[in-house]
């Protein structure tokens, strides 16, 4: 007789049976203590298609005190994914500094390009198909600007389910999205996201419940992304730089600068050549 295989040798768990009755059992908990907890932050003040989209962008790989502050301003000087097309990349990213990761200043420049008339679609294919828009963010767009009867899943959302419905922590992502699914309340998808994501941030944390990320970020301190960031800091605020002083100016060795300057140009964020590092035009 062969040896039964355990779930590590045979791929991930298999979705345990979810009974309706459980599924709505959770819930009525999560909303219920959503309406005696809910955190107050400002992209649930609007159901602006465009702002609840630069809320998902901004939120992307980046805590939430600091998107609190940064995304009235950003809104404040790009009111309209019109304002965000139109104006040059250098500003777009002058008013995203500051905030990581600023490959999502241009994704998002790149999707307002690609929407003549200034608005974001309402199906969820054509969502996915701009620019910069992933699975997650047009699922989230919808919820959280037209209630949609979508689930969208991010590491808050993965982590509650995966605790409160006690299902195996290797759960693929379709799967957790079948989950997911199931578990949505018809017709209060945007409260029902609501309460998972402050659910998982302040009670069923990664602390507390051992269910870690998916992915991790590599730390910051001298890292190939703190010297782009040095770097393009540098070029917003003061423009063109001539190359052979770049290094000297940011305290960087001439091969660390050079690292620097070919992955903000492989990702479209700067040009280059012999002479000159500038922030890439449009």
């Amino acid at each position: 007789m062969s040896r039964s295989r355990r779930p590590s040798e045979n791929g991930p768990a298999r979705l345990p049976r979810l009974a309706p009755a459980r599924l709505a059992a959770l819930q009525e908990r999560l909303l219920d203590w959503y309406a005696a907890n809910r955190r107050d932050l400002p992209w649930r003040h609007t159901t602006d298609p465009y702002a609840i989209l630069v809320s998902e962008v901004m939120l992307q790989q980046t805590q939430v005190p600091r998107v609190v502050v940064r995304y009235p301003q950003f809104l404040s000087r790009f009111p309209t994914l019109a304002s965000v097309a139109e104006a040059t990349l250098a500003d777009v990213l002058a008013a995203w500094l500051g905030l990581g990761y600023n490959n999502r200043a241009l994704r998002l420049k790149r999707c307002a390009e690609a929407l003549p008339d200034g608005r974001l679609p309402t199906d969820l294919d054509a969502l996915r198909a701009l620019p910069g828009i992933g699975p997650y963010t047009a699922r989230a767009v919808l919820v959280f600007a037209h209630n949609a009867d979508l689930a969208a899943v991010d590491a808050n959302v993965r982590r509650v389910l995966t605790s409160a419905l006690a299902l195996p922590h290797d759960l693929s992502p379709a799967a957790l999205q079948v989950v997911a699914d199931a578990a949505l309340p018809r017709g209060r998808s945007r409260d029902w996201h609501n309460a998972l994501m402050d659910y998982g941030s302040l009670v069923l944390t990664s602390h507390s419940t051992g269910i870690a990320p998916r992915t991790r970020q590599t730390p910051f301190a001298g890292s190939l992304r703190q010297r782009r960031a040095r770097l393009l800091r540098a070029l917003v605020e003061r423009g063109p730089l001539p190359r052979a002083g770049i290094a000297a100016t940011l305290g960087l060795s001439p091969a660390d600068c050079d690292e620097a300057i070919a992955s903000l140009v492989r990702d479209g964020l700067a040009l280059a050549d012999d002479a000159t590092v500038t922030v890439r035009d449009g």
